[in-house]
């Protein structure tokens, strides 16, 4: 092949131009100036719908595509100015969602069994195909299998997707047995059940020879989340333990365990299915409370909040490059399919636990981040595709690789937990005027709900006052001193307003979220006679020493309650109309889309809308002015944990009217009046990240 095809989409060419944001008369640097994103050409007919990645001795890349072909692609650095060579290695193999490198070989996982590939005479083509293990299947199409990854031992970890009913097509289900699994396979090939819990496990990935996994949001899954897996875990979704009570199991959680504690809601035989809607001022049941009553349960070491850092979790890999990508070696990044794009995250044990803050990283990739994998030169290649999954990034698939500029970003680089405390550490050095000012930080606790409901709002959010800062003489770090602080809880830390020493400028991402499991031991800090130097852990009964809170049914004080405008979502038709000029339905598409790009009505007419969202995922409709589309879905964005309860509806004079954010599988209509001068509107889904691609025209005439 010779000819080759570049994908230049709006998106992309956002990412790799050297845009910069500006704040009055400054330019601010964006994360293109720190690292850019390089797209690999493909071959004119390649479709490089990517579901694995392995780098090769050699420094090439090994490629695993959706549609069961395995490619090496040559030169992938592009030296000398040449396009990469592609040369297929593999075909007629079934969905291939991982791939491994070891001894001369590349292990993949398909539909239904783990594969070793060789190429035994040399031809540069596998000419051994052969099954390691092979586990059931019943058919279902989100049956999906992902890995493997080898351990040091030599074993390989596979995990396996949960199918969905078909009359409660919400619910993930395990038709048949290790659906929803981490199975362990050893060098000789046998298998063992290892752990369960997991829904929808695409991301894998080893951390010191520790196995993590990654989940996405859905049915029992408040958020995506990093989980430390160990032999016999529950890790939180129950359809798996089906399969719990057969002697090869290492898991001693049942059903029982789970469903006498929460109730599944299932629908009652005979009755038509009905989906489970979250239930609003009830007393929330978190996964932390059943841990605390049913050994075995396994929290997630770090959540990611969903939708602010991401939707659908991917690859997990470690920053081993030796400083060649930047500042944060050790470090683990994590892709997003569903918002294009790759977070930071750094982890601690503490008193043996794992535990760690999340952070943004890079956005903009031009289709579903799905794989990852570190080249020789210390860049990272970057494996995409959205086919029937929707992204932010347009294109269907690719292949970039992501490469550090050599200049360092002003970021928090860590955040790490102290006795009374956070300590923040950070690129460069601060100014330590702002630094050490308590006005240039917001700290909120909160938690997500553990109920058969498709994901959950923010439950039992509070503040967590500071009540003193002390930064280092350096400038690379500050002690913060922090009340309220609760065990088992994300802790969003902003830090909008510190500012670096050299060039004064705003963090390049100014929040982090810690997930808090274990509170260590070590000195307070001593503050002035206006400061205070305890800590303390308000949980519903009142104050306790450090560390000893974690109750959840706490109403939500001291944080700060925000609603759409009002006027702008209305439901029942508006007196004096005795009907609409123009009655309009519109409903969702897969892949990010609505299923109309364009309506049309009259300038000042009635309008009756109807929105269904048959989508996965939560989509919402919003109209706004002629060219407003980007400003508010980026607002929408920044809306951080103010999202849910805003409906990711910002507050602004450029929105027109707007839906609520509807959850799969439900409808809402609204009335309106369409504006009265002539034009071409827009109407956009403002959940985070989906403004990019789902949005339309409202033709005014």
């Amino acid at each position: 092949m010779s000819r080759y095809l570049l994908y230049i989409l709006p998106a992309l060419l956002w990412s790799v131009l050297p845009a910069q944001s500006q704040t009055g008369d400054k330019l601010l640097p964006t994360e293109n100036d720190y690292y850019k994103i390089v797209t690999l050409p493909l071959p004119e007919g390649l479709v490089l719908e990517v579901g694995g990645l392995a780098t090769l001795p050699n420094g090439n890349i090994a490629a695993s595509t959706r549609r069961g072909e395995v490619w090496v692609i040559e030169n992938p650095y592009m030296h000398n100015g040449q396009y990469p060579h592609y040369r297929r290695f593999a075909s007629g193999l079934h969905e291939i969602l991982g791939l491994a490198y070891k001894d001369g070989a590349l292990y993949l996982a398909q539909r239904g069994e783990l594969t070793k590939l060789v190429d035994k005479d040399g031809d540069g083509k596998a000419d051994l195909y052969e099954t390691v293990y092979a586990w059931p299947l019943s058919g279902h199409y989100h049956e999906y299998s992902f890995g493997p990854i080898v351990a040091p031992d030599g074993s390989m970890y596979v995990t396996c997707n949960v199918a969905f009913g078909d009359q409660e097509w919400w619910r993930g289900e395990s038709r048949v047995p290790w659906r929803g699994w981490t199975l362990r396979i050893t060098p000789d090939g046998k298998m063992e059940p290892f752990a369960t819990g997991m829904r929808s496990p695409c991301g894998i990935g080893l951390v010191d020879g520790e196995l993590f996994y990654g989940d996405n949001q859905g049915d029992w899954m408040g958020s995506g989340g990093l989980v430390h897996v160990q032999k016999g875990d529950f890790t939180g979704h129950p359809a798996g333990l089906r399969w719990a009570d057969r002697p090869e199991s290492p898991v001693k959680v049942r059903l029982d365990d789970i469903y006498n504690r929460v109730d599944p809601r299932f629908t009652a035989p005979g009755k038509d299915p009905i989906k489970p809607e979250n239930i609003e001022n009830e007393i929330p049941k978190l996964l932390s409370d059943i841990a605390k009553e049913v050994p075995g349960v396994k929290l997630p070491a770090v959540w990611l909040p969903h939708g602010i850092l991401g939707i659908s979790t991917s690859e997990i890999v470690t920053d081993r490059s030796g400083g060649a990508f930047g500042p944060f070696e050790g470090q683990l990044f994590i892709g997003d399919q569903g918002q294009s794009k790759i977070v930071r995250v750094f982890l601690e044990k503490i008193n043996g636990v794992y535990q760690g803050a999340a952070f943004g990283f890079r956005e903009g990739f031009q289709s579903g981040v799905l794989r990852m994998s570190w080249g020789h030169d210390g860049s990272l290649f970057v494996g995409q595709t959205n086919r029937g999954w929707g992204s932010t990034g347009k294109a269907p698939y690719g292949l970039e690789r992501l490469a550090w500029t050599g200049k360092t970003p002003f970021e928090m680089k860590e955040i790490r937990a102290k006795v009374d405390g956070f300590e923040i550490v950070f690129t460069q050095p601060v100014d330590k005027a702002t630094a050490a000012n308590p006005a240039s930080y917001a700290i909120t606790g909160f938690s997500y709900k553990y109920h058969p409901v498709y994901g959950s709002p923010v439950v039992n959010q509070q503040n967590c006052p500071i009540k003193g800062i002390v930064v280092a003489d350096d400038g690379l770090s500050a002690r913060l001193v922090v009340d309220n602080l609760r065990l088992t809880y994300i802790h969003e830390i902003k830090a909008e307003g510190v500012r670096s020493y050299a060039g004064n400028l705003p963090l390049l991402h100014n929040a982090g979220y810690y997930t808090l499991h274990a509170i260590p031991e070590g000195e307070k800090l001593s503050l002035p006679a206006t400061g205070h130097a305890g800590h303390s852990a308000t949980g519903q009964t009142g104050t306790q020493k450090a560390g000893a809170s974690g109750q959840t049914g706490t109403k939500q004080t001291g944080a700060p309650q925000a609603k759409p405008a009002a006027g702008k979502r209305i439901t029942k038709m508006p007196a004096g109309w005795e009907k609409a000029d123009k009655s309009i339905t519109l409903s969702t598409l897969p892949g990010l889309k609505y299923d109309q790009g364009m309506l049309t009505v009259k300038a000042g007419s009635k309008v009756k809308l109807t929105f269904t969202n048959n989508d996965d995922m939560p989509h919402n409709v919003v109209f706004v002015n002629p060219g407003a589309a980007d400003e508010i879905g980026k607002a929408a964005m920044a809306l951080g944990l103010k999202g849910p309860e805003m409906q990711y509806v910002p507050n602004s004079p450029k929105v027109l009217h707007h839906t609520k954010l509807l959850q799969p599988g439900t409808a809402e209509t609204i009335y309106f009046k369409a504006p009265s001068q002539p034009g071409d509107y827009m109407y956009v889904c403002t959940f985070p990240g989906h403004y990019q691609v789902m949005r339309g025209v409202l033709r005014v005439q």
